[in-house]
């Protein structure tokens, strides 16, 4: 086991010595990132269907813990908006408790998606599965902020996509004209101040602006601590979980969801991060950070933590370049946890789905959505596919099912891809004339064949299919087979089956220019001799001649 992979990169970069300039910009980019967490963990939380407390405690345990032991230079972890749709499904149906459970057992599988070296695996997760169901994630975060941004007088909003749609139709002539004016004020703050400056965070001067509009003019809209009470300036103390068995099995499925969501998230922002700062992560070390990072999190009442792209990228514009960046990110928000809880309940609820509604248009890159839609039908439809079961169904379905697709349709491309020409047929119309000039005149009785992509089950039959008649004209058949990195067990089978049908018909079958790793196969097999396996067409040709 190489340890340097499993060596958190804060380790190593302090080993190696940091400078003093690049401690005062990871500082200043920490406190920057903080003040940008503090209202999306608060919001975050909220939109999951659990107390705004949880995303602070998240972002501060998580955050710290992921930043220490991580493998990336520059990840700032916490909760993310990726996670809304799994985390309000799981509390819907199994409580804040079992979400905590989920988030505990979860922990516990990316750590061994890590230890196992899954790292390099999950990068395998095609581009258009994951602009699916993320562009999916942003249509459902918009959806479940219509209530706060509308200031709607309703109950608890159903977790379905159209029965959420179906209920505020219902109540929309409700609306509260105050907060439709935050949520579009709060939007419109967030768009202007990014083009102006991105030094100072634009959705703190939105929270700023807003909660003292609703202060000192008494509007009468939602809070946050009218509605979840006053947030705890205290971190809570640490639970250890035990799981029992039935526990475990009923609470599986959504910690699989949380630990696959998870990885790929966390992966998916260090590679981002990469691209921005020209480094290169340590994805196995990675995910065991995020696995202790979720464990942590749950064991101080926290929800589910992954890589935040976002906040990540915003730690890079900031300066941010090793893992310092992220302490002090996390530290900045404990403290003001510990200063300002109080403060903090009085932001109104439509700021906060204003600034989830710029979350979620971020998120759904419209832009690579229509580019992936201009490209092939393949990825199209795969694209097509997850977004819709993500926003209709459920985010695990999408997943699963987009995977399949996709293997599918990869599997249907690699099998057009591979294909059988015929090189040479004295005694057909189809002469290859440049083939003639190289090996000379070859006589009528021999057919020569090429084979260029890998023979396996996709294409097997279809090459079967075209060789199994041939025999009436030629007494030898020539398969040309540099092309062919590789065959599986049914093209082995197909190959066989075609070998041993020529024979009894008196056709002899050559191989030329199989790779030596196809060579064993194919003697391990049985069915075709060594004799019969030339090394190049001229070899094949002239141990044809001498039969």
């Amino acid at each position: 086991m190489d340890l340097r992979e499993f060596t958190p990169k804060l380790f190593t970069l302090l080993k190696e010595g940091i400078s003093a300039r690049q401690i005062s910009r990871d500082l200043f980019s920490g406190i920057i990132v903080g003040i940008i967490a503090l209202p999306l963990s608060i919001a975050f939380a909220i939109a999951s269907g659990v107390s705004p407390d949880k995303g602070l405690v998240t972002a501060i345990i998580a955050g710290f813990f992921i930043s220490v032991f991580g493998g990336s230079r520059v990840q700032i972890g916490g909760p993310t908006g990726a996670f809304i749709v799994i985390v309000y499904g799981i509390v819907q149906q199994y409580g804040v408790e079992g979400l905590t459970v989920a988030t505990f057992i979860a922990g516990f599988m990316i750590m061994l998606m890590g230890f196992l070296r899954f790292g390099s695996l999950l990068k395998y997760f095609p581009f258009t599965l994951i602009v699916g169901f993320t562009a999916g994630i942003a249509v459902i975060i918009f959806s479940s902020q219509i209530k706060d941004l509308l200031g709607l007088e309703m109950g608890a909003v159903p977790s379905g996509f159209i029965e959420k749609w179906a209920e505020y139709g219902r109540h929309l002539t409700a609306a509260n004209l105050y907060a439709v004016l935050i949520g579009l004020g709060t939007i419109a703050v967030i768009l202007l101040f990014t083009r102006i400056t991105s030094k100072v965070p634009s959705p703190l001067i939105a929270i700023v602006l807003s909660t003292l509009a609703v202060y000192f003019f008494q509007l009468p809209v939602d809070t946050i601590s009218s509605r979840f009470g006053t947030i705890p300036n205290t971190l809570p103390m640490p639970k250890f979980y035990s799981v029992d068995f039935e526990t475990f099995k009923n609470l599986l499925a959504p910690a699989l969801a949380i630990a696959v969501l998870g990885g790929i998230e966390s992966l998916l922002s260090a590679v981002v991060a990469d691209g921005m700062i020209g480094g290169r992560h340590r994805s196995n070390m990675e995910l065991v950070a995020q696995g202790g990072a979720n464990i942590l999190s749950a064991m101080f009442g926290g929800i589910p933590a992954t890589g935040a792209i976002a906040r990540t990228a915003a730690n890079i514009k900031n300066g941010g370049r090793t893992p310092i960046s992220g302490v002090v990110h996390a530290l900045t928000l404990l403290v003001i946890m510990l200063l300002a809880a109080p403060l903090a309940g009085l932001i109104p609820l439509a700021c906060l789905a204003g600034i989830l509604v710029v979350v979620a248009w971020n998120m759904a890159e419209l832009h690579t959505f229509a580019a992936i839609l201009r490209s092939n039908r393949y990825d199209a439809a795969v694209l097509l596919v997850t977004f819709f079961l993500t926003v209709v169904f459920d985010l695990v379905v999408a997943i699963e099912i987009g995977m399949v697709l996709a293997a599918f349709l990869f599997i249907k491309r690699m099998a057009d891809a591979t294909s059988l020409g015929q090189m040479f047929d004295a005694q057909t119309a189809g002469d290859s004339p440049l083939f003639e000039d190289e090996f000379g005149n070859i006589p009528p009785h021999i057919a020569v064949y090429e084979i260029n992509g890998p023979l396996f089950f996709g294409a097997a039959q279809r090459f079967f299919d075209a060789l199994k008649d041939l025999g009436d004209r030629h007494s030898v058949l020539i398969l040309r087979m540099r092309h062919v990195p590789m065959i599986d067990a049914t093209g082995m089978k197909r190959l066989e089956d075609l070998v041993r049908l020529l024979e009894g018909r008196g056709v002899t079958v050559v191989l030329s220019g199989v790779s030596p790793g196809i060579m064993d196969d194919l003697l391990k097999a049985g069915f075709i001799d060594v004799e019969r396996m030339q090394p190049d067409m001229e070899a094949a040709l002239k141990w044809v001649s001498e039969l």
